[in-house]
């Protein structure tokens, strides 16, 4: 039946995945808009015991997935090719970084530039433990630190697992561009099974949804900026027609593919926030900023070691369920289509350098770009006027950006860049992650029909309008408690993970029981020598005087070092015993046979 549902809709997938997540995305919307209000209450009622019973699970879990990332490009399987041995990047290092920047946090780095560091300048974290005074000096060191901890490293680190994961079974392996084919070495062909269906449908609404969560912020602060600029007001229609013009935008450029929108727009909205900080920076507090930058650095990587940890156990304020936790459950939502996004555009490129850059570049333009803008809005707040943190307090998060903008030159213009940068990084998100989906459905990378794609695109904006406008609560609010909720099960994901791409690699790279090196014989000095030679001593089978090793045992490739020649006593004793030093060297050291 759904094949010949599937052929008369002319489409080209597979259509247990294809239509068993729409089905589960339909019935959503439709649950949702008969039921707002239960279906408020039932997301709220899962992210409530989240927050109660598993913050830590979130918590440790991001570092231990950091810890694995650093471990496996550190040691010798970094220097495996994400591809075949001879590929070589099919992107520039700068196209690269413009596009798993906007596809990844862009339109996150846009909503929170200012409204993270004004919320926690005015309401320090750990205030209350560590005596931290509300907009002191010490809270703006809290504030920044714990900004960069949410949107550096660790952030990086839930895209980066996936993605080198699914880079892996992919590039190396030749397998589906689909998250079932991570599960290859406990499954096997299995992945084409019922089990494997079930992990891409489950993996394909809940990307579904994450990246839902992402556009539904990015268009709470494009409202907040038309209402600035134009007395834009914020009722649900505003909220949809703002959704239903980004998804027709994103529609066309996934249409168009990679390279024709995907890249272009992508290049060109990093460009131009690259312009829009440069610009702050030019015309605000230069000098000020730049020593921010610096120092705020300092203070993220000071901090970092105790907050990768932090649990706020003995104080228990609640403030990481709204936060942290928050965050870590919403990304690791859409990591999956993220990974595959990035695994897409890093072919040819070797596990450390996919780890490096994936997560060191990212990380440093974040440093780079919160410590200009945070520090801007500290010199305001604590050597200007101030009022812009009253404005985050009192109308909001989403339009911190513009009241931010609103204290430098060409308000009105740089406030309408801003909304461009946002609307732009909203369409680079969703148009890849419409590529992504079909690629995920199909089980291959190729040419689909536009219809099939443009299904994806339409099934973001649907998602995200409904969950701002009939929840039947606040619409920030509805949106955490999804990506909460949904967060969980790709957590537990994460740990599979983990384990496939090891028994993978070392599948394919060879276990290794022991580093095969050069085996020596002891050396003794000649005195020694001869004096055992005196002795019933069975060592000096294994002994010389000058240094010498073992022949044979030299590893593959490795130059070749001389015989040395041994005094005449080594070999009047080797000749009177017949013993001659020999090594298996298949076997660990200390498996030596005399011959």
């Amino acid at each position: 039946m759904l094949q010949r549902l599937h052929d008369l809709m002319r489409l080209r997938t597979s259509p247990i995945v294809f239509f068993g997540s729409a089905a589960i995305v339909i019935g959503f919307v439709i649950l949702t808009l008969i039921m707002p209000t239960g279906m408020g209450e039932f997301f709220g009622a899962g992210s409530g015991w989240i927050y109660d019973h598993l913050g830590w699970f979130y918590i440790s879990g991001v570092t231990i997935f950091l810890i694995f990332l650093v471990y496996k490009a550190a040691g010798r399987f970094g220097r495996i090719k994400l591809g075949n041995d001879g590929d070589e990047p099919e992107h520039s290092d700068l196209a690269w970084f413009g596009m798993l920047f906007a596809a990844g946090i862009g339109t996150i780095l846009m909503f929170w530039a200012v409204a993270e560091p004004a919320y926690h300048f005015a309401e320090p974290p750990r205030g209350a433990q560590e005596g931290i005074e509300p907009r002191s000096i010490e809270a703006a060191n809290e504030a920044m630190g714990f900004t960069l901890y949410h949107f550096g490293l660790h952030t990086w680190t839930i895209f980066a697992l996936p993605g080198l994961a699914f880079a892996y079974f992919i590039y190396k392996r030749n397998l589906p561009p689909r998250v079932s084919s991570i599960f290859q070495p406990m499954l096997g062909d299995k992945i084409h099974g019922p089990a494997g269906k079930a992990i891409d449908i489950f993996a394909v609404v809940g990307t579904i949804f994450g990246v839902a969560v992402s556009i539904g912020l990015g268009t709470l602060q494009i409202q907040a900026g038309l209402a600035r600029l134009l007395g834009i007001s914020d009722a649900a229609w505003n909220f949809i027609l703002i959704i239903a013009v980004v998804t027709l935008i994103a529609t066309i450029s996934a249409v168009l593919g990679v390279d024709k929108g995907i890249k272009r727009l992508s290049n060109f909205n990093i460009w131009t926030a690259i312009l829009l900080l440069i610009f702050i920076l030019a015309t605000g507090p230069t000098v000020f900023m730049l020593r921010g930058v610096v120092e705020f650095a300092g203070t993220y990587a000071t901090m970092l070691p105790e907050l990768a940890l932090w649990n706020d156990t003995l104080s228990n304020t609640g403030w990481q369920d709204s936060w942290t936790i928050f965050y870590w459950a919403w990304t690791v939502a859409w990591a999956p289509f993220v990974g595959i996004f990035i695994a897409r555009i890093s072919r040819g490129r070797s596990v450390r350098q996919f780890v490096a850059g994936v997560l060191g570049l990212p990380t440093l333009f974040t440093i780079i770009w919160f410590g200009i803008w945070g520090t801007g809005l500290f010199d305001i707040e604590l050597n200007g006027d101030g009022g812009v943190v009253d404005t985050v307090l009192d109308e909001g998060v989403e339009g911190a950006l513009f009241a931010f903008l609103a204290e430098f030159p060409l308000a009105t213009l740089t406030s309408s860049i801003a909304i461009m940068l946002v609307g732009i990084f909203f369409i680079t998100s969703m148009d890849s992650c419409s590529l992504v989906l079909d690629d995920m459905c199909n089980g291959y990378e190729g040419k689909a029909p536009l219809h099939q794609r443009a299904f994806w695109t339409i099934s973001i904006g649907l998602i995200a309008a409904v969950l701002l406008t009939a929840t039947g609560e606040g619409g920030l609010e509805a949106l955490q408690n999804v990506a909460l909720v949904l967060g969980l099960p790709f957590f537990i994901l994460g740990y599979f993970m983990m384990y496939n791409l090891s028994r993978a690699m070392r599948e394919d790279a060879g276990e290794v029981g022991f580093l095969r090196t050069r085996r020596w014989l002891r050396t003794l000095p000649p005195e020694e020598y001869e004096r055992r030679m005196e002795e019933p001593d069975g060592s000096l089978s294994e002994a010389v005087v000058a240094p010498d090793y073992h022949e044979g045992t030299q590893p593959e490739n490795a130059p070749d070092v001389d015989h040395a020649e041994q005094p005449p006593i080594v070999e009047e004793y080797r000749v009177r015993t017949g013993d001659v030093p020999t090594v298996d060297p298949t076997q660990p050291e200390g498996s030596y046979n005399n011959r």
